[in-house]
């Protein structure tokens, strides 16, 4: 196969015009809503699920932290739903750019900084020199801290960026491994599909988790600064 493994990756355009934006907005309509006052078995099962997580994120907070509990849902719901997007054939995986995730990185991080350093200010400022620090090591400690603290959204978005694209990947040489055994050897590639499927599985978990996981450091971040 001549297909570049890459080209997957690659931002799709339509008539010249750059598409990423409709694959981005595309996965809110499916989440489906009721206007009944009975809801069906779906629309139960998914408040349930945002219930459980919002519980789950939202436990550690404040009444200050809690009022970005809707974000936050909004947010593992975005990521989740993209990520499994991506894995049906032949789509786009948003969540592979990097400059996307440092686009939802960035500004969640920042926001939590900037209410740590309006509210508690000495708090913050206290991250930056643990205490008992010896007065030789306070100016290394407090250049070393601050790099931490900077670094914690390329953190974020890189963490995302590497999973999902590492599982893109993967699936990508072990399908077309399947597709040139199928005329050479028919034991080896049954045997290769079914890992193709056990790995299909395990990113539709990843992709989740993934999601889980961007979703509550953003929270964890959030906490040490309300």
């Amino acid at each position: 196969m001549n297909e570049n493994l890459f080209a997957s990756f690659i931002a799709p355009t339509i008539l010249g015009l750059p598409a990423a934006v409709l694959i981005i907005l595309f996965p809110p309509l499916l989440i489906p809503t009721s206007k009944y006052l009975i809801n069906n078995r779906l629309i139960t099962t998914q408040q349930w699920l945002i219930k459980l997580t919002s519980k789950q994120m939202m436990t550690m907070h404040n009444t200050k932290g809690r009022t970005w509990s809707l974000m936050l849902v909004s947010l593992i719901i975005f990521i989740a739903t993209t990520n499994l997007l991506g894995l049906l054939p032949h789509s786009f995986t948003p969540t592979t750019q990097l400059s996307m995730n440092l686009a939802m990185a960035i500004p969640l991080w920042a926001g939590a900084v900037i209410m740590g350093f309006r509210s508690k200010i000495k708090n913050a400022l206290a991250h930056f020199l643990p205490q008992g620090t010896p007065t030789p090591l306070i100016p290394m400690l407090v250049i070393i801290e601050t790099i931490s603290l900077l670094i914690q959204p390329m953190a974020l978005a890189v963490r995302l960026t590497a999973n999902i694209t590492a599982g893109h990947l993967l699936m990508h040489l072990i399908g077309s491994t399947t597709l040139t055994m199928s005329t050479i050897n028919l034991p080896s590639t049954l045997i290769i599909f079914t890992i193709l499927i056990l790995l299909t599985i395990l990113e539709i978990a990843v992709a989740l988790i993934q999601a889980y996981v961007f979703t509550l450091l953003v929270s964890l971040y959030l906490h040490d600064n309300t």
